[in-house]
């Protein structure tokens, strides 16, 4: 199980890493695209698109990274007041729920893939960029995901059932 779980944090470290490459990429496309329209009346053909395939990369690539380091927003009304084997089991319940959600999104993200390649779907602007790739690497981030919270439910049923409290979140980091 451990040998899985580090398999998985490599993973997500992975498309954490893949997705900052595409922000950065994003990010000097657009400060070119900017200047190039404000000075020189002329933009960079295909920005929008280029950007809107990243944006898929950046937020799914980032899913199970934060899930791993337990950094998802909370709501915790009730969480502090409870044992436990409470906690434990809110967090159960809340994993099972998002597992159910990103399976979800998992089953139509490959519904979505197969029609994107069999139609070789692609961008309408300026710049014609295939759909399939960003199709491709939501159903990536998501999969990891789903093995990240697969994991967490175990790992929560087991602390819930031994009355353990569950995993401290990381503090936040404090603005300097």
């Amino acid at each position: 199980m451990q040998w899985f779980s580090m398999n998985i944090q490599r993973l997500a470290v992975f498309m954490v890493l893949l997705g900052s490459l595409g922000m950065i990429a994003s990010m000097f496309i657009g400060v070119a695209d900017v200047i190039g329209t404000k000075f020189f009346d002329y933009p960079v053909p295909g920005t929008l698109e280029f950007t809107e395939s990243t944006m898929v990369l950046i937020v799914f690539g980032a899913l199970a990274f934060t899930q791993f380091r337990r950094g998802h927003i909370r709501v915790e009304l009730l969480y502090g007041h409870v044992g436990p084997a409470a906690q434990s089991f809110m967090e159960a319940l809340t994993h099972i729920v998002a597992f159910i959600f990103f399976a979800l999104i998992a089953w139509q993200g490959v519904s979505e893939l197969q029609y994107s390649w069999e139609m070789k779907e692609a961008t309408m602007g300026t710049v014609r960029f295939p759909l399939y790739p960003a199709r491709f690497l939501l159903i990536a981030g998501v999969a990891i995901l789903l093995m990240r919270l697969a994991l967490d439910i175990i790992g929560d049923i087991g602390r819930m059932l031994r009355g353990e409290p569950p995993p401290v979140p990381p503090a936040p980091a404090s603005p300097e």
